[in-house]
């Protein structure tokens, strides 16, 4: 079995860290550089930042950022946010990201994937979905968790898979920052349906949420950012439960 990766997420707005419960109730939580640098020496396997209010006006400060991350950082890191079109994904690679995250735009212009896969490589694109469950039915969700779309998460994963993404990063609404466990049945339906590797987020409150969302939930990651950005479970920590439930974790 191919080691677990442990991912904390740290969401930006105008340049800081930030965190909300259930996409709402923002506050601001640190200084992403630090913040990642700190992530980065606690032994975290990848970092992800997502720029929330990304914007045109946003994006050349997004860039100067991400640049000041790669600086400070050893371990790999995903960037999302804004990212409309083949020349921002450019930018923000050329910027010193490892991977590149998208969301909305993806759901708009499924072409999108194809695209940046195809000139760039499937290990760079990771599809970020964020959905609800409603009525037995998970609809998948843009504009950071605002918008209904038409797409149903299953299907949507698919052809996600099939236009060349190399990860998927799947977000529960329904469990985000509520710190009560991750939607291990959608997750375990997810990994056994592609053979790409999926990222569980939304619902990290304990460690065993940890152990649970590898074994029952079949995730190949797990990303939180509350119980990290506050220090309620350290990674150090982290990591040895997980070994101790005989869980594979990279040390």
């Amino acid at each position: 079995m191919l080691a677990k990766r442990i991912i904390p997420c740290l969401d930006i707005r105008d340049g800081k860290v930030v965190k909300g419960v259930k996409f709402l109730n923002i506050q601001e939580v640190g200084d992403p550089v630090e913040m990642g640098s700190k992530y980065s020496d606690d032994g975290a396997d990848e970092l992800v930042y997502l720029d929330i209010t990304a914007s045109h006006e946003n994006r050349k400060l997004f860039a100067r950022l991400v640049k000041d991350i790669s600086r400070y950082l050893n371990i790999p890191f995903t960037v999302g946010g804004g990212i409309n079109e083949l020349r921002d994904a450019e930018i923000l690679l050329n910027a010193g990201a490892d991977k590149l995250s998208i969301n909305t735009s993806a759901v708009k212009g499924p072409e999108l994937i194809n695209q940046i896969a195809e000139n760039f490589g499937s290990q760079f694109v990771v599809v970020a979905i964020d959905a609800q469950l409603k009525d037995n039915k998970w609809t998948v969700f843009i504009n950071g968790g605002r918008i209904a779309s038409d797409k149903e998460l299953f299907s949507w994963a698919k052809e996600i898979e099939e236009r060349g993404a190399g990860e998927i990063l799947f977000t529960s609404m329904n469990h985000d920052g509520t710190k009560n466990g991750f939607a291990c049945e959608a997750l375990a339906t997810l990994s056994e349906s592609l053979s790409i590797p999926v990222i569980a987020s939304g619902g990290a409150g304990e460690m065993e949420h940890f152990s649970e969302v590898f074994t029952r939930g079949k995730a190949d990651a797990g990303l939180a950012a509350s119980i990290f950005h506050f220090n309620e479970i350290s990674i150090p920590q982290l990591k040895q439960y997980l070994i101790e439930k005989n869980v594979p974790v990279r040390v």
